[in-house]
């Protein structure tokens, strides 16, 4: 195997948007990562999920197909 072909493997310190902060491994190449959606955050995992009615959308789907079987 060729040597020094892989980049380096350092600790980062992740802060997400909502204030998690934790600790972990990548090849990132800075020591400080910032994230929009953690596991702390995120409606997948947090069971919390938001649907967001933005001009009637859902309205406007059911006029258009939901007589419709």
């Amino acid at each position: 195997m060729k040597a020094d072909i892989h980049p380096k493997y350092n600790d980062v310190s992740v802060k997400c948007s909502c204030g998690n902060a934790f600790t972990t491994r990548s090849t990132y190449g800075k020591e400080d990562m910032t994230i929009d959606v953690c596991s702390e955050c995120h409606p997948f995992y947090t069971g919390k999920q938001k649907i967001l009615d933005s001009a009637g959308q859902i309205d406007k789907f059911n006029k258009r197909f939901g007589n419709k079987s």
